[in-house]
C-alpha cells in the first residue's frame, strides 16, 4: 500500500505522521517529565517543531530512494502547511 506514487498517499502520510509523533512526545512527557519534584517542561512550540520535521524523514525516503515524486510533492505540501499553521498560532 505504501508502495504507490501517490499524491493521496503523500498527503495522508504528511497528515498522520506528525499528529503520531506529537501524541508520543505529549506522552513521553508526561509520562517521564516529572524527575524527583523537578518538572522538565520544554517551550510548548518544541514538540510541534520536532513532529513537523518527522516529515522530512519519508519525504527523503520517497523522493531519493523510491523516487516517487508525486508522493513526495504530498508530503511537502502538508508539511508547508503545517508549517504556517505553526508560525500563525504559535509565533
Amino acid at each position: 500500500m505504501l508502495n504507490k506514487d501517490k499524491w493521496a498517499l503523500g498527503v495522508a502520510v504528511g497528515l498522520i505522521l506528525p499528529l503520531i509523533v506529537y501524541a508520543i512526545i505529549l506522552a513521553a512527557l508526561s509520562r517521564y517529565g516529572h524527575v524527583e519534584g523537578l518538572v522538565y517542561l520544554p517551550r510548548p512550540r518544541v514538540p510541534g517543531l520536532v513532529a513537523i520535521f518527522t516529515n522530512l524523514f519519508p519525504f527523503r525516503y520517497y523522493m531519493v530512494n523510491k523516487k516517487f515524486d508525486r508522493t513526495g510533492r504530498g508530503i511537502l505540501m502538508i508539511t508547508f502547511a503545517y508549517a504556517i499553521l505553526f508560525f500563525y498560532f504559535f509565533m
